[in-house]
């Protein structure tokens, strides 16, 4: 599946990002209630993680400001949150960003790159640098050499 969001690909505004995203799937449990206050439960993964929440694929008919819990279904730690939009429909499902009532730099079970970092820094220019060389000598002189296309 291949995911295209103006949400992942954007900054809204001029307000800067307040933590780094990282493209992770985590599976979750989605639980809430609907607007006659049926309560729902839904089994579904994460698409980006950030300190502050996520953007999450739901089938669940959900809405702006709308209260949900969030289980990590590895860790079995939950945190509660608010729906801060709904976009675009893949597959039947909708990208729900989803926004902790308070930050949560562990719930994820990531290590999120530093506040100050950005794909120029030295360290990603190191780290592209070798992946690059890796693939090289990975594929050398074969018809799939990825470099070379």
């Amino acid at each position: 599946m291949i995911v295209s969001s103006d949400a992942i690909r954007q900054n809204r505004g001029t307000n800067p990002r307040r933590s780094q995203r990282v493209l992770l799937s985590v599976h979750i449990l989605v639980k809430g209630s609907r607007t006659d206050g049926e309560p729902f439960a839904e089994d579904t993964h994460t698409i980006v993680v950030n300190v502050h929440g996520a953007l999450i694929l739901l089938a669940e008919n959900v809405k702006a400001a709308q209260p949900l819990t969030i289980r990590n279904m590895k860790s079995g730690e939950e945190v509660s949150c608010k729906v801060v939009e709904a976009g675009k429909i893949h597959d039947g499902k909708r990208e729900v960003g989803i926004e902790f009532l308070e930050p949560s730099r562990h719930f994820w079970r990531v290590s999120f790159p530093p506040e100050d970092w950005s794909p120029r820094s030295p360290e990603a220019k190191r780290f592209s640098g070798e992946a690059i060389s890796f693939v090289k000598q990975k594929f050398r002189g074969s018809s799939n050499d990825p470099v070379k296309k």
